[in-house]
Parts: structure tokens; C-alpha cells; sequence
């Protein structure tokens, strides 16, 4: 999506505040002996508050409100009951709608307390959204988003997961440009445009860099089952410093 009016950046603005809130207000809830259905359902009851729709069940009737995946998966895992446990590393994604716009975010955080190895993972994938936001400015090629990710995750001696891509939204949860790697792709000669509407998000692993689908038919873990982390932000390109919408 590309906006093209001020009430289309308000009402992105404003699920974006709820995606961002809503992830806050699960982050804050994490703690051993919890269960990620249990911490779905606070999701499910904050975006009911504000109105909004949780993404992924009414785009593709995923049985959960929000994604909770506990490592070694990275995405797409199933809010179930089994109790987190100290040291589990969760990733929690958040996307919603509200008034035909869409956000999402995401964000992977350990449950209790963190050891050092993932801390740095963690650190590194935080660090290499950060420089793809510094990158992406209107004019400039989609790949610099790729570039920049990768950059990063190879300075800190990590790889990222290849098929799990950044993507545009707005109108819909994965709307054009699709298929943003992240990696350098010297192929991908799009570019970024003002107004475009990006979901950027890292994934960063100390493995390979491949994934796999589990037997459930959604959940995504990485194909050696090493650490993996991945953090989100909406954004609006612009020609200088993007609207982060779900800071």
C-alpha cells in the first residue's frame, strides 16, 4: 500500500498504536508456568477493547489470535496449553485491523531470564532492524532493506532466515511489495517509494538459516532447531526519516 492521503496515515496510526500496545501489554505478561493460549487470550481481549481484528485469523483463518511461537519455532506457532518455562525464548507477532487498514509487529523475548548467547542473539536482530529502518528511504532500492539486515547479521557472525521475508501492508496484512528479502538480492531492482507501507522484519539465527513447517500445518521452526529471533515494526517510507507506526 502506498498512502495517498491524511486519513490514510491516521487510520494507520491508529492500529498501529494498538498492535504496538497490544504486543507491549504481552510482553509485560510473560512469565514461567503461563501458557501462550492463556497469553493469547490477553491479546484477543485488548484488540476486542479497541475494535480491532486479529490479522492472521481473518486473512487466513489461522486458529489463534495473535502468533506465539516457542523456540526452536520461529513463526506462525499456534497459541496452545503448555506451561512456558523458564529460558524458553517466545516470539510474539501481533497484526490487526481495524477500518479496512492493517499493522503488524513482533517481537522475541525470553521467558524469565536470558543467557548470554541469546541476549546477543537478541541484541543483533533489535540492531539489524534498526539499520534496515536507517536505510529505507524513498528513491533508494527495495534491496537496501536486505542489505542492511544481512550486513548486520553477518558483523555479529549471524545468519538470517532466508525464506521468512520482510513484506508491504496497509490495505491487507501481506499486501505489494511482496517477497521483501532479508538479504542482499542484487536482482531486485523496485524500489521504495514515498508513502509505501512496510512491515520490516529481521530474522536472525545462529544456524544455517533454513526453516521447516511442523505437522501442524502452520508452524515454522528452524530446520536444525538452532536459536533464531525476529523483531517487527510498521512503517511509512518517506524521503527522510520513516513514520515507525508501531513504535
Amino acid at each position: 500500500m502506498t498512502i495517498d492521503s491524511e486519513n490514510d496515515l491516521y487510520h494507520l496510526k491508529m492500529i498501529g498504536r494498538i498492535c504496538a500496545q497490544t504486543l507491549k501489554k504481552m510482553m509485560k505478561a510473560v512469565r514461567p508456568g503461563l501458557s501462550t493460549r492463556e497469553l493469547d487470550e490477553m491479546g484477543n481481549e485488548y484488540l476486542k477493547s479497541e475494535g480491532a481484528r486479529s490479522a492472521p485469523r481473518l486473512t487466513y483463518q489461522f486458529p489463534g489470535t495473535t502468533c506465539l511461537s516457542v523456540a526452536p519455532v520461529i513463526a506462525h506457532g499456534i497459541p496452545n496449553d503448555v506451561k512456558l518455562k523458564a529460558g524458553d525464548l517466545l516470539h510474539i507477532d501481533v497484526s490487526a485491523e481495524l477500518d479496512g487498514y492493517f499493522a503488524d509487529t513482533g517481537a522475541s523475548v525470553p521467558v524469565s531470564s536470558a543467557g548470554a548467547d541469546v541476549e546477543r542473539l537478541l541484541n543483533a536482530t533489535r540492531n539489524a532492524l534498526w539499520q534496515a529502518i536507517r536505510a529505507a528511504k524513498a528513491g533508494r532500492q527495495i534491496n537496501v532493506i536486505g542489505q542492511a539486515i544481512s550486513a548486520e547479521a553477518r558483523r555479529r557472525g549471524y545468519n538470517t532466515l532466508r525464506e521468512l521475508t520482510s513484506h508491504g501492508v496497509g490495505h491487507s496484512l501481506h499486501d505489494e511489495p511482496l517477497d521483501v528479502v532479508n538479504y542482499y538480492n542484487a536482482a531486485d531492482k523496485r524500489f521504495l517509494n514515498d508513502g509505501l507501507v512496510l512491515a520490516i522484519e529481521p530474522f536472525l539465527t545462529s544456524g544455517r538459516g533454513w526453516i521447516t513447517e511442523e505437522n501442524d500445518g502452520w508452524s515454522l521452526r528452524t530446520s536444525d532447531r538452532a536459536p533464531a529471533a525476529q523483531f517487527e515494526h510498521t512503517l511509512v517510507i518517506t524521503k527522510n526519516e520513516p513514520i515507525i507506526l508501531t513504535l
